[in-house]
């Protein structure tokens, strides 16, 4: 399951980021392995959405979202 396909509500753990161009800076904003991640919501059309994890809270893109593969 990526990233994109997470509901409101859900708490996940970040499994891999998919090898593209955007990994780099990613993994920089702390979407690492092993990380737990909550997804607080999604806008109307579903893009993009917020997440919390570590500290902070997070917008991401449905394209960026979906090159970043969890569990729950």
């Amino acid at each position: 399951m990526t990233l994109a396909d997470a509901k409101v509500g859900m708490t996940v753990r970040i499994e891999s980021v998919e090898e593209s161009p955007m990994k780099t800076r990613l993994m920089a904003m702390g979407l690492i392995p092993n990380t737990k991640a909550e997804i607080l919501q999604s806008a109307p059309l579903g893009d993009p959405i917020a997440i919390r994890l570590r500290a902070y809270n997070l917008a991401l893109r449905k394209d960026d979202a979906k090159l970043i593969q969890v569990s729950l």
